[in-house]
């Protein structure tokens, strides 16, 4: 059976009035179950509320639009309850109870990444609510409701009656919803447009890195994460991880062409890509963009904590440690072509500005 990786558009699960909730499907994506990979997005509009819930599977969510507040509850511990904004980057481990709501004339959009290898189904998240017409209350009796938080019947019914909604609700305009607590996102959630560069070349392209230095609950979400923006015209160096992680991307915005290379010199994808697209780089093969006028930019995970990645172009290619003499005989060529080879991309970047 012939390796599919193709880009792919989520598909609508839920949601009517204040908002929708759209996944990955493995069935569309094979890749998501083989990899044990989980993709999903939220997104709210004014005064929706995604319902309290916890996940069987540790994540981690990217503000791809919108303003609004997040309430996080780790376990047996208080909730933070947190601001939060485009480009914001928040690691949700595994127990962490969570609700989104927004409040502004813009939609709130929110990207969801993950591990299932715990979850219930392989390449698809499932979560559990606490409130709504799928809420854990509804599938209690009335008796065990009432011993459990201690409340009378009349009281039980009104709790599991009242809730119509499933998963996300609009709020009236008239409550007055938490405000967001000065101090609550420290250690929480990282700005990705707004932290220090890990990778910054002039009009090449820049990386923001997650990690336990710039946000310790990743060490706690077991993998890690990246947004990547790349110039106009801009190339992204081959390169692969030689860890054995799985690359998953999420093309954030702007559009342009991938290549991948897997086993045998064999190219499994070339596509055009633009804002809104996910696919997933298998273990090994190598991955190259070049990004279109407007720019690229996308935000991965992969699926390790500490992701090592060779690059096959630039100072620090494997083609530049190798022997000279290897090279000529590898590649059957003359020594003066290796050496004109060799002598191209002597900088240590891994974005490439078009050539004037």
């Amino acid at each position: 059976m012939e390796l599919d990786i193709s880009p792919r558009l989520p598909k609508k699960v839920y949601g009517v009035d204040g908002g929708s909730y759209f996944a990955w499907c493995p069935e569309e994506l094979p890749m998501l179950r083989d990899g044990n990979i989980g993709a999903a997005k939220l997104a709210l509009e004014k005064y929706g509320l995604a319902l309290p819930r916890y996940s069987d599977s540790s994540k981690v969510a990217y503000v791809l639009q919108g303003s609004g507040t997040a309430g996080i509850v780790l376990p047996e511990k208080e909730e933070k309850v947190i601001e939060i904004k485009k480009g914001d980057s928040i690691a949700l481990p595994f127990g962490v109870v969570t609700w989104w709501f927004n409040n502004a004339d813009t939609e709130l959009v929110i990207l969801f990444l993950g591990e299932t290898h715990k979850g219930h189904k392989a390449g698809q998240f499932t979560d559990f609510y606490l409130t709504g017409s799928n809420g854990i209350f509804t599938g209690f009796s009335t008796e065990f409701v009432g011993r459990a938080w201690d409340l009378d019947e009349t009281i039980v019914k009104k709790l599991v009656g009242s809730q119509t909604g499933n998963g996300i609700v609009k709020v009236d305009a008239s409550l007055k919803m938490p405000s967001p607590r000065k101090g609550d996102r420290e250690g929480f959630v990282l700005n990705c447009l707004e932290a220090p560069l890990d990778v910054d070349i002039k009009d090449g392209g820049r990386v923001v890195v997650l990690n336990t230095k710039n946000l310790p609950l990743v060490g706690e979400v077991g993998f890690g994460a990246d947004l990547v923006r790349i110039d106009g015209h801009s190339m992204c160096s081959p390169g692969f991880s030689c860890d054995s992680a799985l690359q998953v991307t999420y093309i954030v915005g702007g559009s342009g062409r991938v290549q991948v290379v897997g086993a045998d010199g064999k190219r499994v994808l070339e596509t055009h890509v633009k804002a809104g697209a996910l696919f997933i780089v298998p273990r090994f093969f190598v991955v190259s963009k070049i990004a279109d006028s407007d720019g690229l930019s996308w935000f991965s995970i992969v699926t390790t904590p500490d992701p090592i990645f060779t690059h096959l172009a630039g100072k620090t290619s494997v083609w530049k440690a190798l022997s000279p003499e290897v090279l000529q005989a590898a590649f059957n060529v003359a020594p003066e072509v290796e050496k004109a080879f060799r002598s191209k991309r002597t900088s240590d970047a891994i974005f490439f500005p078009p050539s004037n």
